[in-house]
């Protein structure tokens, strides 16, 4: 990987898309990704499941110059103690993105101005995980303070691996409508409803789609790109950024950039998706 993309003439890569989580809360993600069967009708191995430490140090090695800290609650009351320990991540972890979350419950705008505050300049949401819908008129002072900041925020709201719910492109469209200078990366490209989310793209500024798992021969199995969808990944090579989903990926790292290689889109369109948009997003010196 890193003789790849130092022939694209890339200092590295910019990954929007890796997760790092408090220890007890990785080991259960890693745990329901154990029972995948059940949950998904298919097996799901870890590739990544080490400690925090060779983790991090895999990451370097495969080339990423900032590490993400995705974290997202499934309840109340959790937003807060996991910001302050993205927080500390950051603190701890010289090339750490700050990053943090959100969820609908009271104070949830003091809470993301605070995170702001701190120097978060990431966030996370996911829909179906926390079983809300983002329109949620709770959320409304959090995606003001995050309009106004113009600091992106990873949202998964498609429909897959597993419908819920409060996904599709629908409640995304509202907060859009609500909101229109959002920065907000559609995590999996919107994985299945592709097109649907790729229209938001067309039609709002701030609206990019992480490449997480897409194009992959795991995801192609249930969740192939329809027609003309490649041809409008070429279109929108700008709002294009690299997603992983490291560490809790059923491949090694680099099949995600051998699925995005085969697309056929040439190396400009690497070179923009793979370090340009997402360094740019991130605030990366040289994007």
């Amino acid at each position: 990987m890193p003789a790849y993309v130092g022939a694209l003439g890339l200092p590295g890569l910019a990954d929007v898309h890796v997760h790092f989580l408090p220890d007890p809360m990785q080991r259960k993600v890693w745990a329901y990704f154990d029972e995948a069967e059940t949950h998904y009708g298919t097996p799901w191995p870890i590739t990544y499941r080490a400690d925090e430490e060779l983790r991090l140090a895999t990451l370097r090695g495969l080339g990423l110059k900032a590490i993400p800290s995705l974290v997202y609650p499934h309840k109340p009351g959790m937003a807060g103690w996991l910001n302050e320990w993205c927080a500390d991540f950051a603190d701890r972890v010289p090339d750490a993105v700050h990053s943090a979350t959100f969820y609908p419950e009271p104070g949830v705008g003091d809470l993301v101005a605070t995170a702001l505050d701190r120097g978060a300049r990431l966030f996370k949401m996911h829909v179906q995980v926390g079983d809300f819908t983002p329109d949620d008129e709770r959320l409304d002072a959090a995606w003001a303070r995050l309009e106004a900041a113009r600091v992106p925020v990873v949202i998964h709201a498609g429909s897959a691996p597993i419908r819920g719910m409060h996904t599709g492109p629908g409640a995304v469209r509202e907060v859009l409508r609500r909101h229109p200078d959002l920065v907000l990366v559609v995590a999996h490209l919107g994985m299945p409803e592709y097109h649907e989310f790729a229209d938001l793209a067309d039609e709002f500024g701030g609206v990019h789609l992480d490449t997480t798992m897409s194009g992959t021969d795991f995801t192609n199995r249930f969740a192939p790109f329809p027609a003309g969808y490649v041809e409008r990944l070429a279109t929108l090579r700008d709002r294009v950024v690299l997603g992983s989903d490291f560490p809790s990926i059923p491949y090694p790292y680099a099949h995600q950039l051998d699925a995005l290689a085969r697309l056929g889109l040439g190396d400009d369109w690497m070179r923009a998706v793979l370090w340009h948009n997402g360094a740019r997003l991130l605030g990366l010196p040289g994007a």
